[in-house]
């Protein structure tokens, strides 16, 4: 390996923030970047009538409710590292896009509510990262809040998430008593000032907690302090970096994203603890991040990040090889070369051109509607990313456009945002103008509604479908195949890619046909790669 691509292999780290909603995942995003010199002044994401919003919330639908609701990748660097933060959606409308994310991730941030412990969301997310084995830090937030005990908390962590807790910083107080931290791994103690809005200068470090300083600074506090420290010396396991690569153990950080208390611990773990980028998985081999040639796939569309000039970015991770400006790629769903000279990196919604990249950095490529979600881009070899998954619909609608004259517009918008993956797109065998639009969640419907509106200057309206599942159908025989659409035309429509799905208006129903054409498939994952070479669908 060349020692360039080593060294700059060793300083890249590439992790994604989750949480259940209203963790603090997005304050706790803006701080970073707010420690690490990205941003000089962190937009606060209550305050909605004001011109300042939160970096990562650049959609306007975002902006106006306080939520996440797409995933958002913001390049900075902290301590000589190329930090490659994705922030993702904590409603569970949007856990697809989420998923997603974690294809292109070598470690991962879990935020907790220290009043709430873990909550649902939080349970299904750590799911993924373990069926992928990301390794995780924990960040438990809002000390400045009254909440659960710190031991409560660890233990509600440990049982729920069924991971062993090493806490490497420990709370002095919590609400109005919250004082500070201190970090067990350097043996410091780090008091700030309460600060919403800029980072601190005036952090006091006591490196000995049995330094009489620590009782003037902290009072009786101090005496609690040190009686915790001991407990934890006895009670806790060490921290194993062992372990936490292979996901049994995370290390917990204590603080209060809001007043900037314990984000410099976290992102000091991520460079310390966080493993730069790894090996990915193909169809045929492992790609390792040393290797000398390009290879990258595409893990997310977002259109409309420009809203004056209607662009596509695919987000690309790169898992070996260097890219430079201008080279040229393999697109490998369409057996096509690709010159990408117009690459970016980005913070939220701004970019800058880059003229090279490396393992586990996320660049943008701008796309007409060539690159879809899951591609593979290489530099020749055939290679196909395993992994990006699609979920089946619950919830579907049919589009009604309220000005005809707008239907062109109306089917660029529906194509492109189904592109990205929000919802789902599907047209009637039957044919005609009819447009389905299928979702896990309500929410991504009001969604495409706004964006619509918004992006494309097309107002709809939504009338409810009594469909309650879709399954993609496969079949190795194309003649009972043929025989299935042809008994079923009214329950059967086929989504962007062309492939066939069947609509069931209940779980009952699905069954029994599951039953009756045993052999054909019916998919309710499907991996969006692995298909290129799969069974017919009856395209």
């Amino acid at each position: 390996m060349h020692r360039r691509q080593a060294e700059e292999i060793a300083r890249r780290r590439t992790f994604a923030i989750i949480s259940h909603p209203d963790a603090g995942k997005t304050t706790l995003t803006e701080k970073m970047l707010l420690f690490g010199g990205a941003i000089q002044l962190a937009g606060s994401i209550k305050a909605r009538h004001t011109a300042r919003h939160a970096t990562s919330d650049w959609m306007a639908i975002e902006r106006e409710r306080g939520i996440s609701v797409t995933s958002s990748v913001m390049n900075f660097c902290f301590r000589d590292t190329d930090l490659n933060l994705l922030d993702t959606p904590g409603h569970a409308d949007f856990s697809e896009d989420t998923y997603r994310v974690l294809t292109a991730v070598d470690s991962a941030l879990m935020v907790i509510d220290s009043a709430k412990g873990v909550e649902q969301r939080t349970r299904k997310l750590m799911e993924v990262c373990r069926l992928r084995n990301i390794p995780v830090i924990t960040f438990v937030n809002k000390l400045d809040r009254m909440g659960l005990a710190p031991l409560a908390v660890l233990q509600d962590i440990e049982d729920t998430l069924q991971i062993e807790c090493v806490p490497l910083t420990w709370p002095i107080g919590m609400g109005r008593d919250f004082r500070g931290v201190f970090d067990r791994r350097h043996g410091e103690l780090r008091l700030f000032r309460p600060g919403t809005e800029r980072r601190p200068d005036d952090v006091q470090i006591i490196g000995d907690p049995a330094d009489a300083r620590l009782d003037d600074a902290l009072g009786e506090q101090a005496t609690t302090l040190r009686q915790d420290l001991e407990l934890l010396d006895g009670a806790c396991a060490p921290f194993d970096q062992a372990h936490f690569l292979r996901g049994s153990q995370t290390p917990v950080f204590f603080g209060s994203a809001l007043n900037n208390f314990g984000v410099q611990e976290v992102l000091d773990a991520v460079v310390d603890l966080a493993p730069p980028p790894q090996p990915r998985a193909t169809a045929t081999r492992v790609v390792r991040p040393d290797e000398p040639a390009f290879t990258g796939f595409v893990f997310k569309i977002q259109a409309n990040m420009d809203p004056g000039h209607r662009d596509r970015i695919a987000f690309v991770r790169i898992c070996s090889g260097r890219f430079e400006r201008g080279m040229k790629v393999r697109h490998l769903r369409e057996q096509k070369d690709l010159i990408v000279k117009d690459a970016t990196l980005f913070l939220a919604r701004t970019r800058t051109n880059v003229e090279e990249a490396w393992p586990g950095d996320i660049i943008g490529i701008h796309t007409r509607g060539r690159l879809n979600i899951g591609d593979t881009l290489t530099e020749g070899e055939p290679l196909q990313f395993l992994g990006i998954p699609s979920f089946a619909p619950e919830l579907f609608r049919l589009v009604v456009l309220r000005n005809p004259w707008r239907a062109k517009q109306l089917h660029l918008g529906l194509q492109q945002l189904a592109e990205e993956g929000a919802v789902q797109l599907f047209r009637p065998l039957h044919g005609g103008r009819d447009f389905i639009l299928g979702a896990l969640g309500p929410l991504q419907f009001e969604v495409t509604k706004a964006r619509l509106r918004d992006e494309y200057d097309v107002e709809i309206d939504f009338q409810p479908l009594s469909y309650t599942a879709a399954r993609w159908v496969y079949g190795t025989d194309k003649a009972r195949l043929d025989k299935f659409i042809a008994d079923h035309p009214d329950h059967l429509v086929r989504d962007l890619a062309g492939d066939l799905v069947y609509l069931a208006g209940d779980s009952w129903l699905l069954e029994r046909k599951i039953e009756q054409w045993s052999d054909l498939e019916f998919r309710s994952v499907r991996d969006q790669v692995a298909l290129a070479d799969g069974p017919l669908s009856a395209r």
